[in-house]
């Protein structure tokens, strides 16, 4: 028996070593040139701006989404017809959007990679299709859009190439999206068109800005990164918000469970990089295409550079008093965007091999010297992790690997810490954290 035991041991050892090689086989994998050669042709349309040209094919917004679409067609191809890809669009019109300047379609190019055993569970990353010059409204002006956005287009497109290699047993879904910079237009379609057709979404990567590493602020930086994630959802109930002020967890929601996980992944995978949580759903007072699936309850963060430079964000390209202004190819860093394109990759496969999160968590041990928790079995899962943390942490601190599905931590007094659980599979792959959200009495 204990050399059975032995072997089985033996057997996941070498089984999860194997997917530790797929992680870093992925991180290899990923190419600063065909990045770089993306960015470059984004540029070259001219503009981009969602209202610009439908109809030629070397200017505008149309010729830039047909070879967007082409792009993740031929990655298809290459995969025996792997990824699905679609237009998903919706009209917008001038009355009551000050941002628009005439009516039009605003069409995001969704390539969707179906998993083998949950197909209906999607992770999405997402780049942005359209740029803009210094007046949101003037869609013929050149606004070549080199960091914002072509970078996370970029970024997007490279991940569906290299992840097409592989099979996944939750789907992917690789989107550029339009109407960003108007009104975040893209992604509230396909946010809507997500909950009509039923998608059960494990969350969003928004690449917005991933190319810069000089800052407006004189900081070089080609190693950090920020991960802004709100608190909890928009949509909560108020029966949530209340047991929130007893129990805890202002810190805890959906999204912010996923920032921690890409922060894991990300040091454990690729320690030289440092992922910064900020406790924010975006920039101050700004907004990204994440912001319309937290407004319906998804998951959703945004991954972009540390240091932005503002002189190179929403500006006719000029030279003032010696600065040269303009989103233009020469500002773009590849060898950075190569890196941060890696961390979505790798977190996108992590997620997409895992498998779902526990539904309910309960949580007890009031006035007791131990913490409590119990939770759904979870089809696929060979075992779970218990996380917890200091109340003041921004990440989980401690962990325990059980096989069963309720669990008793002996001297951990539960109001000391938060608690979470995650699912793991035969393959070691771990599922995002629930945080409890039931009480156990």
């Amino acid at each position: 028996m204990k050399k059975i035991t032995f072997l089985l041991m033996l057997f996941t050892t070498i089984a999860f070593a194997q997917t530790n090689a797929k992680i870093y086989d992925i991180i290899n994998n990923v190419s600063e040139s065909r990045i770089k050669t993306t960015v470059k042709t984004l540029t070259e349309f001219g503009t981009r701006n969602t209202f610009s040209d439908t109809i030629s094919n070397t200017r505008g917004i149309g010729a830039a989404r047909r070879w967007i679409k082409s792009e993740f067609e031929t990655i298809s191809k290459n995969c025996n017809n792997c990824i699905d890809v679609f237009y998903q669009k919706d009209f917008v019109t001038k009355k009551g959007n000050s941002r628009v300047p005439h009516d039009a379609w605003i069409v995001n190019v969704v390539a969707i990679q179906k998993g083998t055993k949950y197909p209906n569970k999607y992770i999405i990353m997402s780049g942005d299709i359209d740029s803009r010059a210094s007046n949101t409204m003037d869609f013929t002006t050149n606004a070549p859009g080199a960091n914002d956005n072509a970078s996370g287009m970029a970024g997007t497109i490279e991940a569906a190439r290299v992840l097409s290699k592989y099979k996944f047993e939750n789907s992917i879904i690789y989107v550029g999206l339009s109407g960003e910079e108007q009104g975040l237009f893209g992604g509230a379609g396909l946010a809507k068109y997500a909950k009509e057709k039923g998608w059960d979404i494990i969350g969003i990567l928004n690449n917005d800005m991933i190319g810069n590493i000089e800052g407006v602020d004189g900081v070089i930086d080609n190693r950090s990164f920020r991960i802004f994630s709100e608190p909890v959802p928009a949509n909560e109930t108020e029966k949530q918000r209340k047991m929130r002020r007893f129990y805890g967890g202002e810190v805890d929601g959906i999204s912010r469970q996923l920032a921690r996980y890409i922060h894991k992944t990300t040091k454990t995978y690729m320690p030289e990089m440092n992922p910064m949580l900020i406790y924010r759903l975006d920039r101050f007072g700004r907004g990204g295409h994440h912001r319309p699936f937290n407004d319906l309850g998804f998951a959703g963060i945004r991954i972009m550079e540390a240091h932005e430079n503002y002189t190179q964000q929403h500006q006719d390209i000029r030279t003032e008093n010696g600065i040269k202004y303009g989103d233009t190819f020469e500002h773009v860093n590849f060898g950075y965007a190569k890196k941060l394109t890696a961390v979505n990759a790798i977190n996108l496969a992590s997620l997409a091999w895992a498998p779902p999160s526990p539904t309910t968590v309960e949580i007890g041990g009031i006035v007791e010297a131990s913490a409590k928790l119990k939770w759904n079995k979870v089809e696929g899962a060979k075992g779970y992790k218990i996380y917890w943390r200091d109340t003041t942490s921004p990440t989980w601190n401690y962990s325990r690997y059980v096989e069963s599905t309720e669990f008793t931590l002996e001297g951990i007094v539960i109001d000391n810490f938060f608690f979470g659980v995650a699912s793991v599979g035969e393959n070691g792959y771990e599922s995002v954290v629930v945080f409890p959200n039931k009480i156990w009495r």
